[in-house]
């Protein structure tokens, strides 16, 4: 289904006011696994905090700067690394875990959470890709695209070496767990991330673009088992997935979205 038919469709489908699906939209966020769960923070709107607001001028009280920020959440690291790019004695590229045995994390954990891409998927010979596994899942069942983006309104100190890779993809018919995806260009300067650092930003496109976004804590079903089932791992039997949305959005079920029970 070519991307501007999607959009168009979005458009077409703006609720009357008054009428359901007016309002907020409800954007629901879980985890796609239990273990390690209590490392992962819900995500939070981007907000300046620790700022200057008396002065009427002042750009803490600029009422686009308070929208732009409105709309964006962060998505924080539930890890400590600090890792260095080699290559080893047959030219093979390897992560090198420098904390050593100060490391939070046990090697084989690790391994398992941060990857690096096989070197012939790179998008450029001198620049690695890396992967983090995350299990942040973002459903709705109104039509939303979601873009992930680099943490560009958080100050680092010491910057990230390389690019977050960002994306857009509709989450109302292709729920997907997330991952945080770096090229690696400054390969003689090491990776460093600390738990709590803002690894990348979600922005909600709604319809009307003025609607506001509510996160709310979502239910795993099984129905949200089933539909995600069907759609998981097509990336590595397909190149482009985009065309699979229309057979997708027939096979979704009604209702994805269940929030969660406390």
């Amino acid at each position: 289904m070519p991307l501007e038919d999607i959009q168009f469709t979005i458009a077409a489908d703006q609720p009357a006011a008054g009428q359901p699906g007016s309002g907020p939209v409800r954007i629901g966020w879980l985890l796609t696994k239990d273990e390690g769960g209590l490392l992962f923070d819900m995500p939070e709107r981007v907000r300046s905090v620790d700022v200057d607001r008396t002065h009427a001028k002042s750009a803490s009280r600029c009422p686009a700067i308070i929208n732009l920020e409105s709309r964006y959440f962060v998505v924080k690291s539930p890890y400590d690394m600090h890792l260095r790019f080699a290559r080893d004695d047959k030219g093979k590229p390897v992560l090198r875990n420098m904390a050593g045995t100060a490391s939070p994390i046990r090697q084989g954990k690790l391994n398992q959470v941060i990857k690096l891409v096989d070197e012939r998927e790179w998008r450029y010979k001198d620049r690695p890709t890396l992967q983090m596994v995350l299990p942040h899942l973002f459903i709705t069942d109104e039509p939303v695209f979601m873009s992930q983006v680099e943490p560009f309104m958080h100050y680092r100190k010491t910057r990230f070496p390389g690019l977050v890779f960002g994306g857009r993809f509709p989450i109302h018919i292709w729920p997907r767990p997330l991952m945080w995806a770096f090229e690696w260009v400054e390969t003689d300067k090491d990776l460093e991330i600390r738990r709590g650092d803002a690894l990348f930003y979600v922005c909600f496109e709604t319809a009307p673009q003025d609607r506001a976004v509510q996160i709310v804590e979502a239910e795993r079903t099984a129905e949200l088992d089933e539909y995600m089932n069907q759609i998981s791992a097509v990336v590595n039997y397909v190149n482009q997935t985009f065309s699979l949305f229309r057979e997708a959005e027939k096979r979704r079920p009604e209702r994805l979205l269940t929030m969660k029970k406390r």
